[in-house]
């Protein structure tokens, strides 16, 4: 996002989330004020990010949605039911709504980076996928 005032809302947002986590009811006025600046740069992709995470957390009232993990390289069936197992069982244990929005806020800070754009479409996916 290039609008400065943009840029500042987004680190008003880093910094309380840094600072005290997630609070459901600042956090989505922050992420709607957010939003039209995202329309007004032309990124659609954000600005749909940006409406879904703000309704995800009306509703839930934190984001439960984790980290996109990374595409692996190449590995045989096998070892990919091993590496399910083992991470479903680990992401029970380690997900952290509060850096999964910090990671999903600083993606949206630098959202003229194509990874950016697609771990944010990944993100979008999951919001919409996203089982109450």
């Amino acid at each position: 996002m290039n609008n400065p005032k943009a840029q500042k809302l987004i680190a008003k947002i880093l910094d309380e989330l840094n600072q005290v986590g997630i609070i459901a009811n600042t956090l989505v006025a922050d992420l709607k004020e957010l939003r039209p600046f995202a329309v007004e740069e032309k990124r659609p992709v954000v600005a749909k990010a940006l409406r879904l995470a703000y309704e995800h957390i009306e509703e839930t009232f934190t984001f439960d949605i984790p980290i996109p993990e990374e595409e692996p390289i190449e590995v045989s069936e096998e070892d990919e039911l091993e590496e399910e197992t083992m991470e479903a069982s680990e992401t029970e244990s380690e997900f952290d709504a509060d850096q999964s929005m910090i990671y999903f806020i600083n993606l949206i800070k630098d959202s003229d980076n194509k990874l950016n754009i697609e771990e944010i479409r990944e993100y979008n996916e999951a919001l919409q996928n996203y089982e109450f």
